[in-house]
């Protein structure tokens, strides 16, 4: 399948020639801002699908907004048509609008104009049109301090510089950039149209939230390298900001360091603390060396010891019943400490012994839930 993308070098462009590289059964012709309209007829030739994302929104001249979004389109839509006649072939064409396209300033015009030019020759000649009218799209190789607030924050609060938020309350309707171009490749396998009552192309989800909540969460998500307390960056709208502000690091911000705390036995570093999941972090413990001798009411933890050999010992804190199992760290074993139950770890090797460790909550100094009892 051969598809033109105008707009190839821009933000979304970008991400979907990323995404169709993946697959080998599409080849992708580029268009941008190098290229003229003259160019399209021939870059048309043999093409199965269109996705014309190419625009503009910050002309130093007003009078190209009519040129980079109306003229081109109606261009493009010649050029369609043109190779549909010789080829015989229908080109589904995708074209992405803006919410701006409501409103009457050149901008907007110009705007809705292209929509208009795309569904009217679409009706006429009968190809599909599938018209996004966005709103605030975002995710990585957006261009920041241009026309994305998420963009922005996410690049200055990476490298901490100030941001400024006029109105915290502004709501703010997002599209994250994945969400976005998986939409296009559904399109683009053929799956049928989903338009809102006006006729234009939906995605999902979409996200309502405000100016202030989106700089509020990136400012939380640059601090909690320190606090090693993480967002649930799992799902939804606060998956796609961390991903997205993650993409903004400066490459000399790809590390970052945290607490180590050493004594005779090893080293004992925490990696991660959740909300409401526990925490994550390992230990070192040397030749001969026992760790833990303690019970807990309700805290429960999972170990894995990544090198080294261990014993581990229990004995129930009621019946006296006792229990002990080798492990080390050619085996894959989760050995899991229960309430009610003390216990311990010693390395019973010759070399240094690495475990990981996850408690299921998050250590509290007032309140440890953790007692000393030695095996």
């Amino acid at each position: 399948m051969k598809v033109l993308i105008t707009g190839a070098g821009g933000f979304v462009g970008r991400n979907l020639r990323l995404a169709l590289s993946e697959r080998k059964d599409v080849e992708v012709v580029a268009y941008d801002s190098g290229h003229d309209v003259s160019q399209l007829p021939g870059m048309l030739r043999g093409v199965d699908f269109v996705f014309h994302l190419a625009g503009v929104n910050r002309p130093q001249d007003p009078k190209e907004f009519a040129s980079g979004n109306f003229e081109l389109t109606r261009s493009l839509c010649d050029a369609v048509v043109a190779e549909m006649e010789v080829s015989g072939r229908k080109i589904p064409v995708v074209l992405t609008s803006s919410i701006q396209a409501e409103r009457d300033n050149p901008y907007g015009q110009s705007k809705r104009a292209a929509e208009q030019a795309v569904f009217a020759a679409a009706e006429q000649h009968g190809f599909a049109a599938h018209v996004f009218r966005l709103p605030n799209v975002f995710g990585k190789w957006c261009r920041p301090n241009y026309n994305s607030a998420v963009a922005t924050f996410c690049h200055n609060i990476a490298r901490g510089l100030p941001i400024e938020v006029r109105d915290a309350a502004a709501p703010l309707t997002l599209v994250y950039i994945d969400d976005l171009v998986a939409r296009f490749i559904e399109l683009l396998d053929g799956a049928d149209a989903s338009v809102d009552a006006s006729g234009f192309e939906t995605v999902t989800p979409c996200y309502s939230t405000t100016v202030g909540e989106v700089a509020d969460l990136i400012a939380r998500f640059k601090e909690s390298r320190k606090t090693l307390l993480t967002e649930r960056v799992g799902t939804g709208l606060v998956r796609a900001l961390y991903s997205t502000y993650v993409s903004y690091l400066p490459v000399e911000e790809f590390k970052y360091t945290v607490p180590q705390h050493a004594d005779p036995r090893g080293v004992f570093v925490e990696m991660l603390r959740t909300p409401d999941s526990g925490q994550f972090s390992y230990f070192t413990a040397h030749p001969g060396i026992t760790r833990g001798g303690h019970y807990h009411h309700s805290k429960t933890e999972k170990f894995l010891v990544i090198k080294g050999q261990a014993r581990f010992k229990f004995r129930h804190m009621q019946t006296g019943e006792t229990y002990e199992l080798i492990t080390n760290g050619d085996q894959a074993e989760i050995v899991e400490t229960v309430p009610g139950w003390t216990h311990d770890i010693t390395n019973i090797g010759q070399d240094e012994m690495v475990v990981m460790l996850w408690a299921n909550e998050i250590f509290d100094r007032a309140k440890p839930d953790t007692f000393a009892s030695p095996l």
